[in-house]
């Protein structure tokens, strides 16, 4: 089988080749990535010689160049994204023309190529926020109510994943997930940067009162979920993929970093909130246990204490990746 895989040098796509290429070693994987800040091919530097997988660096926002790539390709598994909140409240534009216009010039791709399954990885975000000290989650029949441009631009790519499989037949699947921790995440989001911070003795800044509650995912627990969609998963299907069952804050979050490292929590800075910051996220992810027997593998806590270690062995990683 051979796959199509956008994004994959960024973060969540990189883990999934190195663990689809690992559990099925005869299929052959395509790479396709603009190498955008956030895109790395030192994350693949564990495969990057295995005969069944290709680097391919181009634009999803190219239709010649996405064509090309496309032909032959039997599965795409879509991650290509600008995802990072604050740079979506600066250059909106960036991630409308990334993330809608991108998906759009891929579906068309995979129409025009007879592509078996098209599937798109999207994010918690689309549904806006929940209010704090609820039990209220996310699922899949939740309204969209993005609250800032990337969630925006992520609700439209989604919409038109939906409207492809509905006008063109193009068999598709969608992940609305949480939020991601792992190895090779770009030192931007709230867990690398704190290790990081720490890790060269500078203070970590946290949004407003800290009291934010986000729902977190270790990235290989997604990366199964994915495979599983794409092996058992009904076509035209969403699925919610969460990882954790009770509520964590940001502050939460920070402090047990902090105790990992053996700091103390006079390393927090409290700084002015991001703009229409979304005050919780949680997920319902009962259908995908459900129908497909998929459960969290990685505690939260233990996996945690697991990222921040390999932070610790690869500093050669993410240290070229940090101006300041």
């Amino acid at each position: 089988m051979k796959i199509l895989v956008t994004g994959g040098a960024g973060f969540i796509g990189s883990n999934f080749i190195i663990y689809w290429l690992k559990n099925h070693p005869a299929d052959k994987i395509i790479n396709f990535d603009k190498l955008s800040y956030a895109g790395n091919l030192d994350n693949l530097k564990s495969i990057e010689n295995n005969p069944n997988y290709f680097f391919v660096k181009g634009d999803i926002c190219d239709p010649r160049k996405v064509n090309e790539v496309m032909v032959g390709m039997d599965l795409v598994v879509h991650f290509a994204a600008e995802s990072h909140v604050d740079r979506s409240i600066v250059e909106p534009a960036v991630f409308v023309k990334t993330n809608v216009l991108g998906t759009q010039v891929l579906l068309s791709a995979a129409i025009k190529n007879k592509v078996k399954r098209f599937h798109h990885v999207s994010t918690d975000e689309v549904f806006g926020s929940l209010e704090l000290n609820t039990k209220s989650k996310f699922s899949e029949r939740t309204n969209y109510n993005p609250k800032s441009p990337y969630a925006a631009s992520k609700a439209g790519s989604d919409h038109l994943v939906r409207a492809y499989g509905n006008t063109y037949g193009l068999e598709t699947t969608i992940t609305n997930c949480s939020n991601n921790f792992g190895p090779f995440q770009y030192p931007e989001k709230l867990i690398p940067l704190t290790i990081t911070n720490l890790l060269r003795g500078k203070k970590v800044p946290i949004y407003g009162d800290g009291l934010q509650v986000r729902d977190w995912l270790f990235v290989e627990d997604h990366c199964r979920a994915i495979e599983l969609i794409l092996e058992k998963g009904k076509v035209g299907e969403t699925y919610c993929v969460g990882g954790l069952t009770k509520d964590i804050n940001n502050l939460q979050v920070v402090k047990k970093i902090i105790t990992i490292l053996g700091e103390d929590e006079t390393k927090i800075s409290f700084v002015t909130d991001r703009l229409g910051h979304d005050r919780r996220y949680s997920m319902d992810w009962r259908k995908i246990k459900a129908e497909l027997g998929w459960v969290p593998r990685f505690d939260f806590d233990h996996w945690l204490e697991k990222t921040v270690n390999w932070y610790k062995e690869n500093k050669w990683w993410w240290q070229k990746l940090i101006r300041n």
